[in-house]
């Protein structure tokens, strides 16, 4: 691996630590399970994907090193440890998967990105990125 790309790991798990916090404050061991809920925020929502992402890509024992700095993490989201050592176990996945590596960057919104969205009136919605949003009254969505 080149110096570059330890640096990279560095600088993506530091930025997508809350992230990650926020997921496993909000699903717990869930988060490997669960869709994304709307009665979730955006923040937990992206760390549930880096943590299904780093999840499908592990083999049992990686998963079962994950799933306990999960566990700890949302017993504990306060704990400093817990928390590092969830970042600990990204940071172990992405050296060992550089194409992870390159998912996680494309995930992460850019460094400094600052996304304002204002949605205003009845039924509006407010994305960054969106696939079908659909909010009128007795609506027929067809293939």
């Amino acid at each position: 691996m080149g110096e570059w790309m330890g640096a990279d790991v560095v600088q993506l798990v530091g930025q997508a630590g809350p992230y990650l916090m926020s997921a496993a404050g909000a699903y717990g061991v869930a988060v490997f399970t669960r869709a994304e809920s709307a009665a979730v925020d955006a923040t937990a929502n992206l760390g549930r994907r880096i943590l299904q992402a780093v999840w499908h890509r592990r083999d049992e024992q990686g998963r079962g090193e994950l799933e306990a700095a999960v566990q700890d993490a949302a017993d504990a989201p306060e704990d400093a440890d817990a928390a590092a050592a969830l970042r600990q176990q990204l940071k172990r996945a992405l050296r060992e998967d550089t194409e992870l590596l390159a998912d996680l960057a494309r995930m992460l919104p850019a460094a400094g990105e600052t996304v304002n969205v204002t949605a205003s009136g009845e039924r509006s919605i407010a994305a960054k990125t969106i696939g079908t949003a659909v909010t009128g009254d007795n609506t027929t969505i067809k293939p």
